[in-house]
């Protein structure tokens, strides 16, 4: 009998989880063993987990479970931690150069177990079975027009921090109150454009613009594909990045966008990764937090600010959740067959990188 350990996140503040109570459920009548462990942070209950009839177990227990267990979670482990001798199922960033990619790669060589990446989880056309870009791209969008909120109260980049919301209606109500206080205090409409909103990231930004009631541009491959920098961008209140840093990606904004006369002010970067060579917002570099989810690349009175956060999601745990298991679950009852699909796939890319360590 497979059997599927679902651990406590070990990431600080993360709510998510990969699975749900229901996929449980549609797991044990598949004929699979589940054991769930108890988290103070998880976003779902675990008593939700306890009505399935699933086992339970403590935060950590997984490090204790026999060998043939397939502990699945979300994001990365402890770096400290022990050689790891199950199969995981989690975001590894162990394959693109990461800095603590290969030390992970060696605890699977080394203790025997091996990773499968939810990244590289995907059908045989090269597309994910499952992604968080929807909720990224409406959390990207709703964190920048809290940035915008903030430059109409004051001097001071803001706001200070970025909470977790108990759903989408709870947040979108907190950006309708802040909205309609700016405008009442003579601030105008803004507007918005969203590049990649033909996408799941994309999509999700221009659902937020739509829920409070902003004029959005939506462009996409056929608007960029003669080539940046685009000046259409720098006439826009808000630009919502939701394209991928590569090698065939133009500039959107140019170095000297801070320093130039535009409207824009804001940008919400939910790609976020100002690291690499082929970043199409070369204005900044380095990322922004939940705690620290603004930087001012530009001061005065038309100031510009960047907002780039790479576990959006994060913000609203239920609803990604949600979204995301419904999207694994017909991969995870495959579990019985890991030696065909997208399993099979993802551990031909885990073998490979391994090897290279």
């Amino acid at each position: 009998m497979v059997h599927l350990w679902v651990r406590a996140e070990q990431r600080p503040a993360e709510q998510r989880v990969g699975v749900t109570p229901e996929g449980v459920r549609a797991m044990l009548e598949a004929g699979f063993r589940v054991t769930v462990e108890d988290s103070a942070d998880r976003a779902i209950p675990i008593s939700a987990y306890q009505a399935t009839g699933c086992d339970i177990a403590a935060a950590g227990d997984w490090q204790e479970a026999p060998d043939d267990v397939i502990v699945f979670g979300l994001k990365e482990l402890d770096p400290d931690g022990p050689d790891l001798r199950h199969r995981h199922i989690m975001f590894g960033h162990a394959y693109k150069g990461q800095a603590d990619g290969p030390a992970l790669l060696r605890r699977f060589r080394n203790g025997g177990g091996a990773l499968y990446d939810l990244e590289y989880l995907t059908e045989p056309s090269g597309r994910r079975v499952a992604a968080f870009g929807y909720w990224a791209g409406f959390a990207g969008a709703a964190v920048g027009m809290k940035v915008w909120a903030a430059q109409q109260a004051g001097p001071t980049p803001g706001p200070e921090r970025i909470g977790v919301y108990p759903g989408r209606d709870a947040l979108v109500a907190e950006l309708q109150s802040e909205l309609d206080q700016a405008l009442c205090s003579g601030s105008s409409q803004p507007d918005m454009i969203v590049v990649g909103a033909l996408g799941r990231v994309g999509s999700g930004a221009c659902d937020l613009a739509a829920a409070l009631g902003l004029k959005v541009t939506k462009w996409d491959m056929a608007e960029t594909a003669h080539g940046g920098p685009f000046p259409e961008i720098l006439n826009h209140t808000l630009f919502v990045n939701c394209i991928l840093a590569t090698p065939d990606v133009p500039v959107f904004v140019p170095k000297t966008a801070p320093d130039g006369p535009r409207k824009l002010t804001v940008i919400a970067d939910v790609s976020c990764d100002p690291s690499s060579p082929y970043n199409p917002i070369p204005i900044y570099n380095e990322s922004s937090t939940f705690d620290a989810p603004v930087t001012r690349v530009a001061q005065g009175p038309q100031p510009l600010d960047v907002t780039a956060i790479d576990n959006l999601p994060s913000m609203l745990p239920v609803e990604s959740s949600r979204d995301y298991a419904a999207q694994l679950l017909p991969s995870l009852l495959t579990l019985n067959r890991m030696d065909s699909g997208v399993w099979a796939r993802a551990r031909q890319v885990f073998d490979t990188h391994v090897a290279q360590v």
